[in-house]
């Protein structure tokens, strides 16, 4: 971390003067060479810390021990170094105030915190952002008795151009835990009258109206300012206006909670690549039906999870301390192995946002009520502050990329003509842009325009990497589509295969999994029937074991990437992995050849 105290820090002597002679001379020599060496280590791992090439994904808050005062050449280098941090961070960044470089909170008396808050202020105000303090609180400090404090301060840029930070939630959890209802209180800014009023803006189906179930994927938004407020409660917001007046926008990904609508949950969990994934659990039935494979399939897709309990007001406060308690004991079993935090303070929120971003292992848990409101606003609190998982550096280099757009919806609009919705995975898509898409049920891949670009309802000119939205195709045919399908650059030269071979691990087979066995591979947008062609090393799986297997889809060839994560199920058989080696077409064919020829010479 860099010290912003006008002090400035103090470098350690490099010399290597102080070597005696004589044997006192050696061992003191020699003491002196091992410290100087520890140091020299400490030194070169903190350098190479700092100047690693992929640095960790979530920037610590900067530390300034305090601001007040500074002169205007200093002034200047604050200011760009704020602008730094806010595109690291992809438009945000936390500031310590009264803490020194090494951790210690010092604090700062009542007037040198306002002097550093105004200027903290005036820094934010030249790179076009606003400060929002997040949390102020007392130390104890024996150097005089004034009252001495620290702050923590929320930088975020004033949205320009459409450049807002966008997350996306998967909300998982089981059928009528209230995942709708929570999106539709959190999204509309007006309670629930207890009988799921909130959650009829939501469905898109008469039969989940009708049934109070969602058996589709959709998706609503929740925008904040650069001050952190909430933008979707004033007068008639459409999402238009919302994103125009939004620096951080949470997409939430509303999936089914129903068991036989599991096929629909895992595609939105492999193919919208959501951020973060957000459980809901009902406090009076606890961890029932699909609370637990939902949990699971989250961590087997590596997918950071939070959990909110709901509908508090229907329980005692025993039976909400008991269903919380439950939640713990599942979430410390050697199989999460995570370390649950319930957030009972808006202290507790700061703090589970910043934590749940820098370690894997932390799990937040809310306790909240949609009827009465009871604690809405500590995850509000969360969702203004949690920082993004990627940093600018790593967006960049996605950028840089040939174009790739993942196709996971497809319609067909009045006066617009085809529309296909996804995200894109690499590379930048412009209005007017030609690409091809594919693969067809033949391998091939076909030439198309972009006619223009909707994102989160609004027209947009540039995707980025990262970015999901709807593209309008004009009248190309849609019954060449399918879902799965990809939408890439001419340049690209995409590797489509009909075989490929995984590294995986079977999470559950009640018998044995072997050669012949039918499964759905999901692979982030593909989703499609496939059959063990064979088990390298072994003839027969059980559960727990891990093998490197080759799968041949039964339909139409795919396009896959190297690494990509996959999944696989058929009834409660269950198992994941990545995908290792990818067989052309042709080779597929060569070796079917060549497996048939040997099939008959045995045979014979």
């Amino acid at each position: 971390m860099v010290d912003l105290s006008e002090s400035g820090a103090v470098s350690p002597g490099h010399g290597r003067h102080g070597q005696g002679s004589g044997n006192n001379g050696k061992k003191t020599s020699k003491k002196a060479r091992t410290r100087r060496g520890k140091r020299g280590r400490r030194r070169r791992n903190k350098k190479n810390n700092r100047n690693n090439k992929t640095p960790p994904p979530y920037l610590p808050p900067e530390v300034a021990l305090k601001l007040v005062n500074p002169t205007q050449y200093r002034f200047e280098h604050l200011a760009t170094q704020l602008k730094w941090r806010l595109q690291e961070g992809r438009g945000e960044a936390v500031y310590q105030i009264g803490v020194e470089d090494n951790g210690l909170l010092v604090g700062l008396t009542e007037a040198d915190m306002k002097a550093s808050l105004k200027t903290l202020k005036r820094m934010a105000e030249k790179v076009g952002a606003d400060i929002t303090l997040l949390r102020e609180r007392e130390v104890d400090y024996d150097l005089d008795r004034n009252t001495r404090k620290i702050a923590e301060v929320l930088v975020r840029k004033v949205p320009d151009d459409q450049q807002f930070l966008d997350l996306r939630v998967a909300v998982l959890g089981n059928v009528d835990a209230g995942k709708s209802t929570l999106l539709g209180v959190l999204t509309q800014g007006e309670l629930d009258n207890g009988r799921g009023r909130a959650r009829l803006n939501l469905f898109r189906h008469l039969h989940e109206i009708q049934t109070g179930r969602t058996s589709s994927i959709s998706f609503e938004i929740l925008g904040f300012n650069s001050k952190g407020e909430v933008v979707n409660y004033s007068e008639s917001r459409t999402a238009e206006e919302i994103c125009e007046s939004s620096s951080k926008m949470i997409t939430f990904i509303d999936l089914a909670g129903h068991h036989k609508y599991l096929k629909t949950t895992i595609f939105g969990l492999t193919s919208y690549c959501p951020d973060f994934a957000m459980l809901v659990v009902s406090a009076n039935t606890g961890i029932a039906g699909t609370t637990r494979e939902h949990l699971g399939l989250a961590m087997a897709l590596k997918v950071p999870i939070f959990i909110v309990v709901s509908k508090v007001d229907l329980c005692s406060r025993g039976t909400v301390e008991r269903t919380v308690r439950q939640l713990e004991r599942v979430l410390k079993q050697p199989g999460c192995n995570k370390v649950p935090m319930v957030v009972s303070s808006p202290d507790d929120a700061v703090t589970a946002a910043q934590q749940f971003t820098q370690s894997s292992c932390i799990t937040p848990i809310f306790t909240l009520s949609t009827v009465s409101g009871e604690s809405l606003d500590l995850l509000k609190v969360f969702l203004n502050i949690l920082p993004p998982l990627s940093n600018s550096k790593e967006q960049e280099e996605l950028m840089q990329q040939l174009t790739e757009f993942q196709v996971d919806e497809i319609y067909s609009v009045p006066d617009v003509g085809t529309v296909v919705g996804g995200t894109l995975y690499s590379g930048v898509c412009r209005e007017g842009e030609r690409l091809v898409v594919g693969p067809t049920d033949e391998g091939r891949f076909l030439r198309l325009k972009v006619g223009s670009i909707q994102r989160n309802r609004s027209a947009c000119r540039v995707l980025r990497a990262g970015q999901a939205a709807t593209l309008a195709l004009g009248n190309f045919d849609r019954s060449l589509l399918r879902k799965g399908m990809v939408m890439v650059s001419p340049k690209m030269n995409p590797t489509i295969c009909c075989q490929f071979e995984a590294a995986i691990v079977l999470l559950f087979h009640a018998k044995t999994f072997r050669r012949g066995s039918q499964v759905t591979v999901h692979v982030g947008n593909v989703r499609q029937t496939a059959t063990v062609e064979c088990l390298h090393g072994k003839d027969e799986l059980r559960t727990g074991e891990r093998a490197v297997v080759r799968f041949r889809f039964i339909k139409h060839p795919e396009y896959l990437r190297l690494g990509a994560k996959l999944l696989f199920r058929e009834g409660v058989t269950k198992g994941i992995g990545h995908v290792s080696r990818l067989l052309p077409p042709f080779q597929n064919h060569d070796q079917n050849q060549n497996q048939n020829h040997d099939q008959n010479l045995q045979e014979h």
